[in-house]
Order: structure tokens, then sequence, then C-alpha cells
């Protein structure tokens, strides 16, 4: 009997958060009354078709990260390793750790996007295994306009024809591995994995995402952060 693929989630968390503000790297930053990361932790945690967590975060917090999984009862993360320079590195970081088949999946999420609901989750990993490779994305609520100078407007866009990307976006492995080889041999370097698989002819499915699954980068991002866990904890109590 060929077992099911197994299901693992990579979380980056390895930046330093500068436009946040503050002292605290903010995958830290409390959130409520919790830090932040563990809620996102906690999004996989629960989600019961998640087989195994890895982690990347700075090198100097592997120990206090590893204090949090234990003190929230964190027990699907496997890894913690340091993260790279960039998200790119760190992924990768964890991804050579696990041990993978052609047709596992792998959710690449992002630590500080706290809010990703669980029916995403499963829909992005069901999508993933139809078409390979899965991104959950919105359309944008505002009218879009590009300006060449600076200066003035030059083109209103169509905005149907666009999406703003979240995580967590789903690979199959063979599919994700095949990616960051050919991007380590080319010495290329995307801000998410889909430009790395788009690169070897694989197009992610777009997967209706959440407007509360907001990626907390501001400080304005971060009040809004508390608005919706709030909203969310009045949810789950009626």
């Amino acid at each position: 009997m060929t077992s099911r693929p197994k299901i693992y989630a990579i979380i980056p968390a390895a930046g330093s958060g500068t436009r946040l503000g503050g002292p605290t790297a903010k995958q830290f930053v409390q959130l409520g009354e919790t830090p932040l990361l563990v809620h996102t932790l906690r999004r996989f945690e629960e989600t019961s078709q998640v087989d195994e967590v890895g982690l990347a975060v700075p090198e100097n917090t592997i120990a206090e990260v590893e204090q949090l999984i234990g003190r929230y009862h964190l027990n699907k993360v496997s890894k913690v390793v340091a993260g790279g320079a960039h998200r790119q590195d760190s992924v990768y970081n964890v991804l050579r750790l696990l041990q993978l088949r052609p047709s596992d999946i792998i959710l690449v999420h992002d630590g500080v996007r706290p809010f990703v609901p669980a029916g995403l989750i499963a829909r992005v990993i069901a999508e993933c295994g139809v078409h390979d490779a899965a991104v959950p994305a919105v359309q944008p609520k505002d009218t879009i306009r590009r300006s060449n100078g600076g200066g003035f407007f030059d083109q209103t866009l169509d905005r149907t024809a666009l999406w703003l990307v979240q995580t967590p976006q789903a690979f199959k492995a063979g599919v994700l591995i095949k990616a960051f080889e050919k991007a380590l041999k080319d010495k290329f370097s995307a801000t998410d994995e889909a430009a790395l698989v788009e690169r070897i002819g694989i197009k992610a499915k777009i997967v209706e995402g959440s407007h509360d699954n907001i990626k907390i980068t501001t400080r304005e991002d971060l009040d809004l952060g508390e608005r919706i866990l709030a909203r969310w904890k009045v949810t789950a109590d009626t």
C-alpha cells in the first residue's frame, strides 16, 4: 500500500523587521499576549493535514525559539535552523534537511502572517495535489495606477488582471527542489518560490486568499493584527 504524500511547512522567519521599528525583531513582537511567530506556528500545528514544520530564524535566536516551541507545545516543529541572508536562502536551509519524496507537498509560509485560515491551508494543499503548485492571492480593492516618473500617473491598470500574492505557497517537493537547484546554478534570486517554479515551466494555480491573511510589516499592520485577533477570538468564543 502506498502511503499518502507527507505535507511539510517551511516557515522563513529570519528577517530583522526594520520597518516595524523597535528593538525586537518583528517575529518576536507580542500580538495580544503571545509572540507573533507563535501565532503563525499555531496555524500549522492545528492543521491536521500538516505533518512536520521546519523553521528558519536568526542564528542568535535559535535557543530562544526552541524555548518558545517547548513552552507553547508546538510539537510539529522538527527543525529550527539558522536563516540565510535572504528569504530564498532561509527556505533552502530548511528544504535541504527534509527527507522528501517527489510527491510530498511543501508549504512555504511567511513567519509574520499569523492569520491564515485553516480552510485556506486546506484549499492550497488540495490544489497543489492536482496542479503541482498553488498560490493564494486576493485581488486589489482600490484603483491601481502606474507612474513611470513618480510625479504623475501614466496609466490606469486593469485591476481584474492583478493579484496580491499571499502565503502559504504550496509545491510538490520534486518541483520545488528542481526549481531551487536551477536557481542556485543560475545564481537567480526571487522574492517568492512561485517565481522560482515558473522558471522551470510550472504555473501555480491561483487559490482565492483571505484579506485577514496579512503580513505584519509596519506598526500599522500590527495595530490591524490586534483588531483581527480580537475578532477571531470573539468568533471562536461564540
